[in-house]
């Protein structure tokens, strides 16, 4: 039989020993059952009250061990009920309300002192429980499969943070005095409905990651997210974007009431910017959104002061919307003013925005300073950068290292001086514009092998005509290429015309056959004319070519095509009155000559004088004669069709 102070201190060294063994231990069962086969009434003493989980009062109360600590906090955050064995310390039976109520307070726990570590471990443990009970609530009511539901609210730690504040606040309400922290959450979650939130922003192809930003954003003003949606709809903007500008418009767009922003939409409206538009100006730069009025107004008048006019200031905004509300106005006046640098007045820079508004969204040190610097390196004046500037103001947009120097060392490679490629740039401006590989490259390759060019003339004809690289190989430059063969032009040949006039290529064929047509049938010319000067297809045929050869039938005077077109008005009436004096001259000493031989038949002796022989003799036609004294070389400034 055992005595009373033998089954007491049985006891004691049973719980000293749970202290130190992990709970639910076997061995513990075993020795609670070996304590419970001995019956005390046997020994005549006073039962002991039995209950289940019992722990005797009369026990000295121990310090419990960090892990312990650790423990109870994990079993009172417990979501289900967990399987207990006999001789568990602590087990929530059906009689208990919660886990709790069979545990010690937890705010025994720290009654001796405050152990930070334990703090942050019991944080951990409610947000790691509050993470669950959101992600059960998402597979249960939201209809998410589990990958899905564990890698949103991987994205909602603020939002878990939130629902864990809330539900720690509540346990000061009379009604939530005695629930579960678990109840609580599900309440918080439940009451947010951040589950059909979820399910609708979805539904509205937005990322998980988009919408755990969108939903930490609101601090937990979920209404907000709607609301604004539902507004953003009614100004046209489209549904794919509705995450993008909530997200990029800041993070007071949720707190701003839809009466101001109505207010921001009318006054761009009353500016020129079209309702229609609107959606696609906020969809380009949400911050328009979060400016105040009179940040707005001051930005408006900015651009309106150099001289834009509604349309123009409507038409800027929706080509950059950038342009009005990314920049600090600072920048934008820093950057009007290196704009004037190169000679341009505010009206002028006014216009350039209203054409190229992307101008403003572009860096001075990183791009145009650079930029600036390496058009000098290839002779380009400040005033030619100028027309450049004006002519494409898009060159000052592009990627200098990646883009315009690729193209230049590709025309250095060709053969063209750096001082000829800068004329080019100035002559052409959009041709630094062109993709490298799918543009200029191509033509190039076009031009040697199909259009027959030479090696040794390719980099004439690019420096003379840049415009070349801007045609379409299948639509222009084939096209033009067998018209000329079909006129019975070698390879060879036309090679060489094109690199004596590189723009033979670039005109339509319904301007090429009338003035063709009109030299063989009319003019009667050989082609060998047209191939020894091809610039012949770059004048007028009612302006230049139809009158001029009228004159010189009238006047019974014969040119070459070099001598007939390639000079100005004064300079062909020069050259027809000096070939008709030459004509007069010819003619009255063929008469002479024919005279004195009919005078010798019939036996006069009249001899002509052989030091009188005339300019040009019988044998010599009149088209050597016009070589011989004209040797003015054509004009290359003459008007072109």
């Amino acid at each position: 039989m055992l005595s009373s102070a033998t089954i007491h201190s049985s006891l004691a060294s049973f719980h000293l020993f749970l202290r130190h063994q992990p709970l639910h231990s076997s061995s513990a069962l075993c020795f609670c059952s070996a304590v419970n086969d001995h019956d005390p009434l046997s020994d005549g003493l006073q039962p002991l009250p039995r209950k289940h989980n019992y722990k005797p009062t009369s026990l000295p109360k121990t310090p419990l061990s960090p892990e312990d600590k650790v423990r109870i906090l994990e079993l009172s955050l417990v979501t289900k009920r967990t399987p207990q064995f006999p001789g568990s310390i602590f087990v929530q039976s059906p009689g208990d309300a919660d886990v709790a109520s069979s545990l010690p307070p937890l705010n025994t726990l720290f009654q001796d002192d405050i152990d930070e570590d334990m703090l942050m471990r019991a944080v951990d443990i409610r947000r790691n429980v509050t993470t669950e009970i959101l992600r059960v609530a998402l597979m249960k009511k939201g209809k998410f499969g589990i990958r899905y539901a564990t890698n949103l609210v991987t994205s909602l730690t603020d939002f878990i943070d939130y629902v864990m504040i809330e539900a720690a606040a509540m346990k000061r309400l009379p009604e939530f005095e005695h629930t579960s922290f678990n109840l609580r959450a599900k309440t918080v979650i439940q009451e947010s409905e951040v589950v059909p939130l979820i399910r609708w922003l979805k539904h509205n192809s937005q990322s998980y990651i988009r919408i755990g930003k969108l939903i930490s954003m609101t601090k937990g003003n979920l209404k907000s997210i709607r609301l604004l949606a539902e507004w953003l709809n009614r100004v046209r903007v489209k549904g794919e974007f509705l995450g993008s500008v909530m997200l990029r418009a800041g993070d007071n767009i949720f707190q701003r009431s839809q009466e101001e922003l109505d207010e921001i939409v009318e006054y761009l409206e009353s500016k020129g910017v079209r309702g229609e538009w609107m959606g696609y100006v906020i969809s380009r730069c949400p911050g328009l959104l979060c400016c105040s009025m009179e940040e707005l107004r001051t930005r408006v008048a900015f651009y309106v002061d150099m001289g834009m006019n509604d349309h123009d200031f409507g038409t800027m905004v929706y080509d950059c919307p950038k342009a009005l509300g990314f920049l600090t106005l600072e920048e934008m006046k820093q950057k009007v003013n290196y704009l004037k640098e190169f000679g341009l007045d505010n009206e002028k820079v006014g216009k350039l925005l209203a054409f190229k508004p992307e101008l403003m969204c572009c860096s001075i040190e990183e791009r145009w300073k650079p930029l600036v610097k390496y058009l000098y390196y290839l002779g380009i004046s400040r005033t030619d950068m100028r027309k450049i500037l004006v002519v494409k103001p898009m060159v000052f947009c592009i990627d200098l290292e990646s883009n315009i120097v690729q193209k230049v060392r590709f025309f250095q490679d060709l053969g063209i001086r750096d001082e000829a490629i800068g004329k080019m740039l100035v002559k052409f401006p959009p041709l630094l514009t062109y993709s490298l590989l799918k543009k200029i490259r191509p033509v190039v390759v076009f031009l040697m092998t199909r259009a027959g060019v030479t090696q040794t003339d390719i980099a004439k004809v690019i420096a003379l005509a840049p415009e070349l690289l801007g045609c379409s190989i299948s639509k222009k430059l084939d096209i033009n290429m067998k018209y000329f063969l079909s006129l019975g032009i070698s390879i060879r040949q036309l090679g060489a015309m094109i690199a004596d006039f590189p723009m033979l290529l670039r005109y339509n064929i319904d301007v090429l056959s009338p003035k063709y047509k009109y030299l063989r049938r009319t003019m009667v010319r050989p082609l060998l004319d047209v191939i020894e000067f091809p610039r012949f297809f770059s004048y007028s045929l009612e302006g230049r070519i139809i009158p001029r050869y009228k004159i010189l039938v009238d006047n019974r005077i014969n040119f070459k095509l070099h001598h007939m077109l390639a000079s100005t008005d004064d300079e062909f009436r020069r050259k027809v009155a000096a070939a008709v004096d030459r004509r007069i001259r010819f003619e009255s000493s063929v008469k002479a000559r024919a005279f004195s031989i009919s005078l010798l038949r019939t036996g006069d002796e009249v001899v002509p004088p052989d030091s009188e022989s005339p300019d040009c003799s019988i044998i010599k036609t009149e088209s050597s004669c016009l070589e011989g004294e004209e040797s003015i070389s054509p004009s290359l400034t003459e008007s072109t069709i």
